[in-house]
């Protein structure tokens, strides 16, 4: 009878050894996504051929959604050019409403936002903005590149060529991927209405 009870308490023992070693097991962690997996994929641009063929600068008119994050190249009420961007974020947003394109700059560079490079080029400091970095010794200022600009406002926002992440990142300019950027240059002029809403 000793015996048996003996072989009862190893048993039990073995028993919550075992649940404990399994509640102590370390458990696998979960792979990091890669970032690609979190950025939100844009539906890519879409053209409409047969109304391309018929826009002008002279009867083309813009219209940019931030909620959907896309710009619209409309002739009359039609869309003509549907593209995707990105605008401005939360800390630096897109402004709403009326406006008109101001200017044109096939090859426009910031003046605000941009590197500091040395002598020979080289970037010593990547992504500054003039409005609040200062130039390390030996150093000068080269503006980041718009091209296919489009301004909107006369403290520089804009359309422009930029990255698109999948969502609102911009420091107040409307980005776009280079065809879509190329087809509103190409068909808009100075003066053409844009409306940037919500």
């Amino acid at each position: 009878m000793a015996n048996f009870s003996k072989f009862l308490v190893l048993c039990l023992f073995a028993f919550l050894g075992t649940g404990l070693a399994q509640a102590q097991a370390p458990r696998a962690t979960p792979a990091f996504r890669k970032a690609s997996d979190l950025i939100h994929r844009q539906e890519p641009i879409n053209v409409s051929p047969r109304l391309l063929a018929q826009l002008t600068p002279e009867n083309s008119h813009v219209r940019v959604s931030l909620s959907k994050q896309r710009a619209y190249l409309l002739l009359g009420d039609e869309v003509v050019v549907d593209s995707p961007i990105s605008s401005g974020k939360r800390s630096r947003p897109t402004p709403t409403g009326n406006f008109r394109v101001l200017e044109k700059d096939k090859g426009h560079h910031s003046s605000v936002y941009g590197d500091f490079r040395d002598s020979a080029g080289r970037i010593v400091r990547r992504g500054v903005s003039m409005r609040i970095d200062s130039a390390p010794s030996g150093t000068h200022f080269v503006g980041a590149e718009m091209k296919w600009f489009m301004r909107l406002t006369d403290d520089g926002v804009g359309m422009h060529v930029g990255f698109l992440p999948g969502y609102a990142a911009s420091h107040g300019c409307i980005r776009m991927p280079s065809a879509g950027a190329e087809m509103f240059f190409n068909h808009v002029k100075v003066g053409t209405p844009v409306v940037v809403a919500d």
